[in-house]
């Protein structure tokens, strides 16, 4: 089973991401920051928030949908806010999107709140709303489930340090993967955590028997050239110890986003 989690960056780099995800081929595709604009025909859009402007894809969930034929497609919105065709707004959602290659039948779903609530009106202040997906496959070939659960962490103006607000994410995350997830199966949690990795969540996520496979295989990158901060870390791909990982990478190339995307084989 091939597992892909990234940061989608809405598209910006959209053929590049589209080629990286057809030839990648994942079984379950876990994606953070993906955009969906019922109703509109553009394909770009802009995304302002004072001197911040960043292009768009206007239906990045679609377009993906249409390349992952053979996949169930889940879209999880945090928000509904205003994005920009020129000098007309237009409404837009942004959130989370999961696929599933459909050979692995869903046969458990939780999705929800972990932080906040969802925005009809706009996207909010800092920290924003922020949801996790997460999902019970079957897998027939090795005859057990997965659960598999990605989230988009709430991110901080000051940084990425522990707060009460990301101490209480990280409660209701475990609440909520426990809503599907069995003890003694097989557990992954993906995802832009916006975290760095002596975060107290990592100690929470631990009592799922959780451990992550960045920092303990000694990976000290997950951003790309296009990430020019500093902390290079963001990105996570925690497991369970009854997971049999083949290979685990945070892929350097080809760049389809300022997040590196983190690929997982699981035997």
């Amino acid at each position: 089973m091939r597992v892909i989690s990234l940061n989608a960056w809405g598209g910006k780099l959209y053929e590049p991401l589209i080629r990286y995800l057809r030839d990648a081929d994942p079984d379950v595709l876990c994606l953070q920051e993906v955009t969906r604009s019922v109703g509109v025909a553009s394909d770009w859009l802009e995304y302002r928030d004072g001197s911040h402007i960043l292009p768009q894809r206007a239906n990045l969930f679609d377009e993906i949908k249409t390349i992952l034929r053979d996949h169930d497609a889940f879209f999880a919105p945090t928000a509904r806010g205003t994005l920009f065709d020129g000098k007309k707004l237009v409404s837009s959602e942004f959130g989370l999107a999961t696929f599933v290659r459909n050979s692995y039948p869903v046969i458990g779903r939780a999705m929800d709140f972990v932080h906040g609530d969802f925005s009809s009106d706009g996207y909010g202040e800092h920290p924003r709303p922020r949801n996790a997906d997460c999902i019970r496959l079957f897998d027939y070939a090795s005859n057990r489930p997965i659960t598999i659960a990605q989230l988009h962490g709430l991110r901080d103006l000051a940084g990425k340090g522990d707060t009460p607000a990301r101490r209480a994410q990280a409660q209701s995350l475990v609440s909520l993967i426990s809503r599907i997830w069995r003890t003694g199966e097989r557990l992954v949690v993906c995802g832009d955590l916006n975290l760095l990795p002596d975060s107290a969540t990592f100690t929470t996520l631990a009592e799922l028997g959780l451990t992550d496979l960045v920092t303990s295989r000694v990976h000290t990158d997950t951003r790309t050239s296009h990430y020019t901060k500093e902390g290079r870390y963001a990105d996570y791909m925690l497991v369970t110890p009854d997971v049999d990982v083949a290979t685990f990478d945070p892929v350097a190339q080809p760049e389809v986003s300022d997040h590196r995307a983190l690929l997982l084989e699981i035997e």
